[in-house]
């Protein structure tokens, strides 16, 4: 007699993996030590989601989600309304464990990129893609879109990675408002 699958038991066993990722960090997707932790086996983890190589794909796939709704769901009128809400939604309480576990992914990425292309290339294009539509909306040259994109998504990333690190909001949203009063006016002057 066969056992029927419980389909609800990989997305529950998901949702506890991630949530451990964020708070221990990438190191503790070992599978034994994360199989405790979740309440699970090894066995039952390889069971569901392949290799310990697959899981950590599952991670990265779960954070460029995470990321993308955040930013999929913010409507403005002008760039600088919309980087103002980005950077609320961004640093809001409980978004702080994911930037963090972002940036261990990212780095790990980038010492092995041909494994995890995928996920900078998103990781790049999901950002610039919402910043250009704010910048397109107030009419600029797709170049200077770009350009400026590129540069609105290395602020973000620096703001986000001291903030992380240090958890000093009051000072880095200060800095983003300069920042950000800095940025918008380029994008005005861009627009020939």
């Amino acid at each position: 007699m066969s056992r029927t699958v419980d389909e609800k038991r990989p997305r529950e066993l998901f949702g506890k993996i991630i949530r451990h990722a964020a708070r221990h960090g990438l190191a503790a997707l070992s599978l034994r030590p994360l199989a405790k932790a979740v309440g699970a086996s090894p066995r039952v983890l390889l069971y569901h989601f392949g290799s310990k190589e697959q899981l950590v794909h599952l991670v990265f796939s779960e954070l460029r989600s995470r990321q993308w709704g955040v930013l999929s769901n913010i409507q403005a009128q002008t760039l600088d309304e919309a980087l103002r809400v980005a950077w609320k939604q961004m640093i809001k309480p409980g978004s702080l464990v994911w930037f963090r576990l972002f940036f261990q992914a990212y780095g790990e990425a980038m010492q092995r990129p041909k494994e995890f292309n995928e996920f900078l290339r998103t990781m790049t294009d999901d950002w610039l893609l919402w910043f250009a539509k704010s910048l397109e909306a107030q009419s600029n040259t797709p170049r200077d879109t770009a350009v400026l994109a590129t540069a609105i998504l290395a602020g973000f990333r620096g703001f986000l990675m001291d903030y992380c690190a240090t958890k000093d909001r009051v000072r880095v949203n200060r800095a983003v408002e300069m920042w950000i009063a800095d940025v918008s006016p380029m994008a005005v002057e861009n627009r020939n």
